[in-house]
């Protein structure tokens, strides 16, 4: 199949191969090549009837060198982690998780687009109950399944500002739920009001705390960042998901001399920002033109002009030249095939 790279969308295109694993008798299998993208599951599956799952997403960059790099694999190992202590599912060891991105990727080098393209290779880990189950309990049987695909940019057009609205009738998560883990029930419970963004002409919802509706909580599905005075603003909260993403940006904003600060952010302190974005794996950075606050019927505007902002651009090229090795590595976070 040709693929032309320089035109491709963020979604799926099957890959050669995929990597697999299960956890059976208290003990995880060994790692198993497939080429179906298929799987048999037993009907009485846990991730069927009580959504025992979660997922994470990462990427490798092909270089001008030709080299391949993976960025953080281990902090994506960590977080899955993590969703599978909040979902009381088997926890995938992180030499394992390493490992299985690995062969994934090398497997199917040839789907690592060109340097120029633009484009990357999307790595998907999945871990999901498998074993039968009738009642609420947790599954003891597990599946891991790594699977690549390589994406175009996230958004049309790539960096560039995008508008985003403010909705109260939507929560994303409950101050003590889900919201810290990347598990499919939260995507799930996102899909009406993203909808309905869609159709009002904006990229995303943002979302505001689920108990007071004060402050803000994440834009969609990724980790929002304000800048004004200097000071990279990102919220705390433990209904957000630890964005791999944000976190490397509040890095180098320490590093190109901005102040950080992670904190309760309230909606009307949107009016002072300069700048505004949303990150993740997907977007890396998605500027953001202006928030549209539904309810109240006004709007934060942040990019006059419709251009990114000279932090976020500053930020964004820092962190794809780190990816894409044009920048060096001073911080661990690649892992060159």
């Amino acid at each position: 199949m040709e693929i032309d790279w320089s035109n491709l969308g963020f979604g799926y295109i099957k890959t050669d191969y995929n990597i697999r694993c299960t956890y059976k008798d208290g003990a995880w299998g060994d790692l198993e090549i497939h080429e179906s993208e298929y799987l048999s599951l037993h009907m009485a599956a846990t991730v069927l009837h009580y959504g025992q799952t979660s997922f994470e997403g990462l990427k490798a960059y092909r270089g001008q060198d030709d080299k391949i790099r993976i960025f953080r694999m281990r902090d994506n190992a960590l977080r899955m982690q993590d969703s599978s202590y909040g979902t009381m599912m088997a926890k995938m060891p992180v030499e394992k998780f390493e490992e299985a991105v690995l062969k994934a990727v090398q497997l199917n080098v040839k789907f690592v687009p060109p340097y120029e393209s633009g484009a990357t290779l999307y790595i998907r880990p999945v871990l999901f109950g498998s074993g039968p189950q009738v009642g609420v309990k947790p599954a003891t049987e597990y599946t891991f399944i790594i699977f690549v695909t390589p994406v175009g940019p996230y958004f049309k057009g790539g960096f560039q500002t995008t508008p985003f609205v403010i909705m109260r009738e939507y929560d994303r998560s409950a101050p003590l739920g889900m919201g810290k883990y990347k598990v499919g029930g939260n995507y799930a419970a996102s899909l009406v009001a993203g909808q309905r963004a869609h159709e009002l002409g904006y990229s995303n919802i943002f979302y505001l705390d689920a108990k007071e509706k004060k402050y803000i909580d994440e834009c969609g599905a990724a980790n929002f960042f304000g800048i004004k005075n200097n000071t990279y603003i990102t919220p705390k909260s433990s209904s957000i998901l630890p964005s791999i993403t944000n976190k490397s940006l509040m890095v180098l904003a320490q590093e190109m001399g901005l102040n950080v600060e992670q904190r309760q952010v309230a909606v009307e302190e949107l009016a002072s920002f300069e700048e505004a974005g949303a990150c993740g794996t997907a977007a890396v950075i998605s500027p953001i033109q202006r928030i549209d606050d539904f309810d109240e019927k006004k709007s934060y505007i942040f990019s006059p002009d419709g251009k990114p902002g000279l932090i976020s651009d500053k930020l964004y090229h820092k962190l794809i030249g780190i990816q894409y090795g044009d920048e060096p590595d001073t911080h661990g976070w690649v892992t060159v095939l």
